[in-house]
């Protein structure tokens, strides 16, 4: 089992924690990796683009010239897609593009890049992360400590609303819950910080 040195925000070591093998010493998956990457990304998209066809374009519905007669082609509409300013023929029009992956894959890519990270001694667990208020020189002063000077992503609960408003206006510092783990932020950040409540919690989940 994977054991992992506990530090303090001071950047002490306070105690070890033992991790799964079925969760934090996987080999990597890179193609399960990207499908998961992939559902991530298609599931932000929100499908609100929209063209107008030539029955919602404004414009008068009158002929504009006799059928025949006039040497020139026929003509039923201004609003035809033949002429500028008329609808648009097969354009987008808002949907779901959304689409669910199964849980096991899900969990399974997740499982991979956190025994990656791990591996690359980018996986650090400290005791807590409680900061005294939100000011954003608290999370500078933990990143200072802690030696990061990378694309840092904390993970803690929700409940931690001094970290999540601390490292909000940081560029490369990211905070999230330890229910909304996902693959994309994980691949995303460097350096990857858990509470020890936190990574004993995701652990749980990701053994189901």
């Amino acid at each position: 089992m994977p054991v992992v040195k506990v530090k303090n925000l001071e950047n002490q070591e306070v105690g070890e924690i033992e991790l799964k093998d079925s969760i934090f010493a996987v080999p990597l998956n890179k193609a399960l990796i990207y499908e998961a990457v992939k559902c991530y990304l298609t599931n932000q998209r929100q499908g609100t683009v929209s063209t107008k066809t030539r029955g919602e374009v404004s414009g008068s519905g009158k002929k504009l010239w006799r059928q025949k007669g006039t040497g020139r082609a026929r003509i039923a509409s201004l609003r035809s897609p033949l002429w500028k300013g008329g609808g648009n023929v097969h354009g987008p029009k808002p949907r779901d593009w959304s689409y669910d992956m199964p849980k096991k894959m899900r969990r399974g890519a997740v499982r991979s890049v956190l025994s990656e990270r791990l591996r690359e001694g980018g996986l650090i667990v400290v005791d807590k992360l409680e900061l005294p208020d939100h000011k954003t020189k608290n999370t500078v002063n933990i990143l200072n400590r802690l030696g990061l000077d990378r694309k840092t992503l904390f993970v803690d609960s929700a409940e931690n609303k001094n970290l999540t408003l601390s490292a909000r206006n940081l560029p490369n510092v990211k905070k999230l819950s330890s229910n909304s783990v996902n693959v994309y932020d994980l691949l995303q950040y460097e350096k990857i910080v858990f509470s020890r409540d936190a990574i004993m919690q995701v652990q749980e989940v990701l053994s189901r």
